[in-house]
């Protein structure tokens, strides 16, 4: 925080800096006798009629009464990174984009609609990377209409917590009555150390489709109709990893999924039956699907991994994995 000559906080930031990134502190209501403070930092997604709104990464907007703010400043667009790829915004939206294709596909301006027969909501929701071409009102309501044609739940995706994401964005979104559902994180490291991992794939199987079996541990849906298999098969270059299971007609003990975009290996759907847990598969599933990757001019690698999955953030963590950006989906209230 910034201070005066004599010692006292002091705000830096006007109506001028909406659109900047920004960390403000505000006096908070507490339970003792003392005053209390409350630290955000954020896009600074308005400033009208005496009230301040923070956009987060977490994406849910922090409104405060201008005259609760104590200290704020601007601060650097997004903090430095120091380990993994360098990767911007736009370059990952569109290749984690390429990695999940819908079945079906239709421009507003610059934004996607996308559906899939409701598998899974990152294949149907709206992917808003640009202009819509249309107020933002008007576009909202367009993606409800089109959704409702189909017969699925309106989501929007967006992404915050990097330069270039969309504060702006969600802090809209909300003002429109839509609200945050579910939120996942984008993580990105260097490649090889995960081909590098101390792994057994002596027992492992790559092919290019998912078999039945490889469908049967797959936990996303109860019947593996054509538009999972859509889903599932599309990408530049898609592989798909199975270790079996302990005797025949036995589901796999581990599966995963890999899509290779030219210096990007997307790993998905990584799972590890329960019985077959804290054996070393998940770790063996990803250095074998990264060992192909790296065969095939890939670098850097990402993933997606929700919020609340504690087992898997911790490993991934271990594996140099470093969060990069978060998504949400939004769905009107």
């Amino acid at each position: 925080m910034e201070f005066t000559m004599g010692g006292r906080l002091e705000v830096r930031i006007t109506p001028a800096d909406v659109g900047k990134r920004v960390s403000v502190r505000r006096r908070s209501e507490g339970s003792g006798a003392g005053v209390e403070f409350t630290d955000t930092v954020g896009v600074l997604t308005s400033w009208d009629d005496g009230v301040v709104a923070v956009t987060p990464k977490s994406g849910e907007s922090v409104h405060i009464v201008e005259s609760a703010l104590v200290a704020g400043k601007v601060v650097p667009a997004a903090p430095a990174r120091r380990r993994g790829p360098a990767a911007s915004f736009a370059e990952l939206a569109a290749v984690t984009a390429r990695a999940w294709q819908p079945v079906e596909s239709e421009p507003l301006g610059e934004w996607r609609l996308r559906a899939a027969g409701g598998f899974t909501r990152r294949a149907n929701s709206a992917l808003p990377l640009g202009d819509p071409g249309l107020p933002l009102g008007e576009a909202f309501g367009r993606v409800e209409r089109w959704y409702e044609e189909r017969g699925l739940p309106p989501y929007i995706q967006t992404a915050t917590g990097a330069e270039g994401a969309q504060e702006a964005l969600c802090a809209e979104l909300e003002r429109h009555g839509w609200r945050r559902e579910v939120t996942a994180e984008v993580r990105i490291a260097a490649l090889a150390p995960v081909g590098d991992l101390d792994a057994d794939v002596s027992a492992l199987r790559l092919s290019r489709e998912p078999d039945e079996a490889w469908l049967s541990r797959y936990q996303r849906f109860s019947t593996p109709g054509p538009h999972v298999l859509r889903v599932l098969g599309g990408g530049p270059s898609v592989w798909f990893a199975t270790v079996a299971g302990a005797g025949d007609g036995d589901a796999p003990a581990a599966i995963g999924r890999c899509v290779v975009d030219g210096r990007w290996a997307g790993f998905m759907a990584v799972e590890v039956a329960p019985e077959h847990r804290r054996r070393g598969l998940a770790t063996s599933v990803m250095a074998a699907l990264a060992r192909q990757a790296l065969e095939e001019g890939a670098s850097a690698a990402w993933l997606q991994v929700e919020e609340d999955n504690e087992g898997a953030r911790a490993l991934y963590d271990g594996m140099g994995f470093a969060a990069h950006h978060r998504y949400h989906h939004f769905r009107p209230a």
